[in-house]
């Protein structure tokens, strides 16, 4: 469930968008969607968000947005690189004028010493501009995890689009 919070925060992004008459791509793993969730459900988004694609398998990721199958097993799917690439696959794929991705460990499980529950990459990609990433570890269960995760994407759009 998306709170109203991040429905008023995706509304506000939205309209940043539009001002910029700058289109949006989404390519989400952990979030499973949430974030092309959080702006599609603003009405007359249609006219920002291109693309969504939820690629949560490595083959998705390499297959939909060409992630190589060699930086997957090097890095793994929660990794800098693997954001990075994911964003500009997504842009690439869509021509819209930003796209956005992240990658993480929402949890319970699947958490390790190196890459915990809670670890997240975003990345963020625009023509003429150099690809963005972030690294973050969010605390709480796995609600909370992807919630966070929305919110910081959110952030890393507008920093991508105003600067």
């Amino acid at each position: 469930m998306l709170s109203e919070a991040t429905l008023d925060d995706a509304a506000a992004l939205l309209a940043e968008l539009q001002t910029r008459m700058t289109t949006l791509a989404t390519a989400e793993s952990c979030t499973g969607g949430l974030i092309a969730a959080a702006l599609t459900a603003i009405p007359g988004s249609s006219a920002t968000v291109l693309a969504g694609y939820v690629t949560y398998s490595n083959e998705a990721k390499a297959r939909m947005l060409g992630v190589p199958q060699e930086m997957l097993a090097e890095h793994g799917a929660v990794s800098e690189p693997v954001a990075r690439h994911m964003a500009e696959g997504a842009l690439r794929d869509s021509g819209a004028g930003i796209a956005v991705s992240c990658t993480g460990i929402a949890g319970p499980g699947g958490g390790s010493a190196r890459k915990p529950v809670g670890l997240v990459f975003l990345g963020c990609a625009a023509p003429g501009k150099a690809t963005r990433t972030e690294r973050h570890v969010f605390p709480g269960d796995r609600a909370a995890i992807r919630a966070a995760t929305v919110e910081a994407t959110f952030r890393l759009i507008r920093r991508t689009i105003t600067e």
